[in-house]
């Protein structure tokens, strides 16, 4: 049920267009980052407090609610094309995604442990993220006949009825913790997470890693179409050029578990060589350097995957959806700023220079792991 729900979740016939339905409805690059920024301002103001409700109360409701208010949104956007409602779609799912960010990893990494299983926490969560990407890469393949055949609506209409289905398959997902373990308001779970912060420097450590991973490959993903657009293929065929960069991504989930013990150096040959991937694929502005983006992204999903694994192994059970929320912060406020460079790249150049500087961060992170650590 776990890889379904995380199958649905990402089973978005929107994904590869919705970029270019904000296009298609007038709005310039500059109102489409600002969108992106306030899904992600969102998830900054509401990120560390929904992990704390998620480790004071039943982290499954948490999971189930989140699809729910993400449908509401996509809704919107179909039903009345306009900036303000594409403006509210995005703070609704933007604060179905905060439900649920924290909550999934807490809960996967709990039960794991009631089963003697902690250790293959990274496994799992590398097929957990490899499932959604292939909800995301069947998403892409379907998403070309059915906007054929009805256009926005029909897309809209298939994202809204995936995430119904994974609200209902939420709460067939299994808890042994139950809320009245948790006898900590919130606040309280909130305060003594940040304390153990303070006082750890793994802990520190672990989490500065997960934004500076996550963060700029996380927001390039939502640019992808337009990236694809600008090698100059005709449109229509965007989803099944962008299947080829999902497919990378999927594969590098999938090699988390083979992974997991990767050390610290070879995590930073992984991020070099996913940021040097990731610039010449981006300069050729060719559908043949989608290649390239393509094993980039894999290597960055498998780095994303392997830095959460670093923190959970870090922290104690009672503030894990807490922590992994704050880290989850950090990304979000990262994110935030790789738009608004983003919109000021592209709109000076193009959105291929974009992604070719969006590497030079990965870079810096890759010798700072290998001389820092």
């Amino acid at each position: 049920m776990l890889y379904c729900y995380a199958f649905l979740g990402d089973f978005v016939l929107l994904y590869p267009v919705y970029a270019l339905l904000f296009s298609d409805a007038g709005l310039s690059s500059w109102e489409i980052s600002s969108l992106f920024a306030l899904w992600s301002a969102t998830g900054v103001v509401l990120e560390v407090p929904s992990g704390a409700w998620a480790d004071a109360v039943s982290r499954r409701l948490l999971l189930a609610l989140g699809p729910l208010l993400t449908a509401a949104g996509f809704a919107l956007w179909v039903l009345l094309p306009s900036y303000g409602a594409f403006a509210l779609g995005f703070l609704l799912w933007g604060a179905g995604g905060a439900l649920g960010s924290g909550a999934l990893e807490a809960l996967v990494h709990d039960e794991l442990g009631r089963l003697g299983a902690a250790e293959r926490y990274a496994h799992v969560m590398g097929r957990v993220r490899a499932a959604g990407l292939v909800g995301v890469v069947a998403a892409m393949g379907l998403a070309g006949p059915v906007f054929a055949l009805g256009g926005y609506p029909a897309v809209g209409a298939g994202s809204v009825l995936a995430c119904l289905l994974a609200a209902v398959t939420a709460t067939r997902l299994p808890e042994g913790r139950t809320p009245t373990q948790a006898e900590e308001s919130w606040a309280v779970t909130l305060r003594a997470g940040l304390a153990q912060v303070r006082a750890e420097r793994s802990v520190r450590g672990a989490l500065l890693l997960v934004p500076a991973v996550g963060a700029v490959w996380g927001a390039l993903d939502e640019y992808a179409p337009l990236l694809v657009r600008g090698t100059g293929v005709p449109d229509g065929t965007e989803p099944y050029l962008l299947l080829l960069i999902w497919a990378g991504a999927t594969a590098g989930g999938l090699l988390s578990g083979p992974c997991a013990r990767l050390g610290r150096t070879g995590l930073a040959a992984l991020l070099a060589a996913a940021a040097l991937a990731l610039a010449f694929g981006a300069a050729l502005r060719t559908p043949a350097g989608l290649v390239l983006v393509a094993l980039a992204f894999g290597g960055f999903q498998l780095a994303t995957v392997l830095a959460d694994a670093r923190l959970q192994a870090r922290i104690d059970d009672a503030r894990r959806a807490t922590l992994t929320s704050v880290a989850s912060l950090g990304t979000d406020l990262s994110t935030v700023a790789v738009y608004g460079a983003y919109a000021a790249v592209s709109s000076a150049s193009s959105h291929a220079t974009a992604f070719l500087w969006a590497a030079l961060p990965y870079l810096v992170t890759a010798l700072f792991l290998r001389v820092r650590g």
